[in-house]
């Protein structure tokens, strides 16, 4: 008896998902109510607000990474050649 009593007192999803009415969120009605009296300027799908500078050429990227590679091997190699003497 007491398990069928839980049973009532839980929540039904189910039935509040079929609800003909449901009530907009707290957000959705603080921005009806803002749009209403200043509506938001319209802007393209995703718009990106600030569009990036001149991409870089790919091969700036890779000599970049290279030189720095160089760098650590040339190091590691004068590293090893003071710790030898």
């Amino acid at each position: 008896m007491a398990e069928q009593d839980d049973r009532q007192d839980e929540f039904d999803h189910a039935w509040a998902d079929s609800a003909e009415y449901k009530e907009p969120s707290a957000r959705a009605r603080m921005l009806a109510a803002r749009w209403k009296e200043n509506p938001p300027n319209p802007a393209p799908f995703r718009a990106d607000p600030d569009p990036a500078g001149p991409r870089r050429s790919s091969w700036v990227s890779t000599a970049v990474v290279l030189g720095c590679v160089a760098a650590v091997i040339v190091l590691l190699g004068w590293a090893q050649l003071r710790s030898a003497s």
